[in-house]
């Protein structure tokens, strides 16, 4: 008998381990898209600003400087993680708005919010008296962030209850 009840334990462990990882999971793609959007944009700066500091101690000239200057400026630590969670805000305002009135939220999401990355690809390539290697990794991590962000947020928008 006491044989058994080890086991039985265990397998009362097993089963409410297994119960907690399906729920936590399952809030998150019902939970609030604002939430969602939080989350994921949090990631993405955390993500992209390591992406930044790691081609910093690599050597990049992180120096840029916007259309009509006359030299480019450093580029701040933070500066990476600034930017995304900056322009992001939008990208949850969208989300939530597409959550509440679009047909499609999430694929109306995906299609607008790639269109915006592809386009937010410009900025570093017109980038005045910045090197190429800058604009290299500065078009790089507008991909990255976009690549955190994005998927969650299209995730929870596919969960939509209409």
């Amino acid at each position: 008998m006491s044989v058994t009840a080890p086991q039985t334990q265990t397998t009362i462990k097993s089963q409410s381990q297994a119960k907690s990882s399906p729920r936590s999971t399952r809030s998150l793609a019902t939970g609030p898209v604002w939430l969602v959007g939080v989350l994921a944009v949090l990631a993405g700066a955390v993500v992209t600003e390591v992406f930044g500091l790691i081609t910093r101690g690599a050597g990049v000239p992180m120096n840029a400087a916007s259309p009509g200057e006359t030299q480019a400026a450093e580029i701040p630590v933070g500066g990476f993680a600034g930017g995304v969670v900056f322009w992001s805000i939008a990208g949850i305002i969208l989300a939530v708005a597409l959550a509440r009135w679009a047909k499609r939220p999430a694929r109306t999401f995906t299609v607008t919010t790639v269109a915006l990355t592809a386009l937010s690809l410009a900025g570093p390539a017109v980038a005045p008296h910045t090197a190429t290697s800058t604009q290299v990794i500065l078009a790089v991590s507008h991909l990255v962030a976009a690549a955190v962000i994005i998927p969650p947020l299209a995730r929870r928008l596919s969960h939509q209850q209409r």
